[in-house]
């Protein structure tokens, strides 16, 4: 599978920033290219991401971006934002999308995602954002659906390695036997967002 950062790329479409947004699970690590969201992980995760995951910092993207609007505003209408204001521009965007989203206002994403990983791996999380909200699925069922000879053992390695957490949806995946398994963020965290997901006619059948 060929990605478009596979390709020869200028030092500066490389360059990575990130800022820390505070939601219902803890803090989240948000990182952004300038074309794409690259990682959100849990603060206290396993397979934190290296700093050079991560990239330099943009402490508040709104602020930013309030702060940097006069020079972006003089971009011809043909041209892309470049750098560093794309990438908090994404950030901010990251930022109301999640929040929608703990808010139960928002059951998908709309941003662009380009995580790097192995071609496996890109396939499994590939497949996982085609699973809606309010639904889970299987180490055997996404086995299966990525190709023949796939063994839920990689799928597994596959989906542990998520680096975008929630909008790349690894909290859906649980075992055959319906357990939680494991979660790069704890199952705690992989409990409430199925709850959070859990759809409003199956909520208010709970009450009865």
């Amino acid at each position: 599978m060929t990605k478009a950062t596979d390709l020869p790329q200028p030092p500066e479409a490389l360059a990575r920033w990130y800022t820390r947004y505070s939601s219902p699970v803890g803090v989240l690590y948000l990182a952004a290219r300038a074309d794409a969201v690259v990682g959100i992980w849990y603060e206290d995760q396993a397979h934190f991401p290296l700093p050079h995951e991560l990239g330099e910092l943009i402490e508040n993207p709104g602020a930013y971006l309030r702060e940097h609007g006069t020079a972006e505003d003089d971009t011809a209408e043909d041209e892309e934002p470049a750098g560093e204001y794309a990438a908090a521009l994404l950030l901010s965007r990251a930022e109301a999308e999640l929040s929608e989203y703990f808010e139960r206002k928002r059951t998908s994403f709309t941003l662009p995602l380009d995580p790097e990983g192995t071609d496996f791996q890109l396939i499994v999380w590939e497949h996982l954002k085609t699973v809606p909200a309010g639904y889970t699925t299987t180490y055997g069922e996404i086995s299966r659906a990525v190709g023949p000879g796939a063994p839920a053992q990689a799928v597994g390695q596959a989906v542990g390695r998520n680096k975008v957490s929630i909008m790349i949806p690894c909290h859906r995946v649980i075992g055959a036997d319906g357990s939680l398994t494991g979660y790069a963020g704890g199952v705690e965290r992989k409990q409430f967002l199925l709850d959070l997901e859990e759809p409003e006619e199956v909520r208010e059948a709970r009450l009865f």
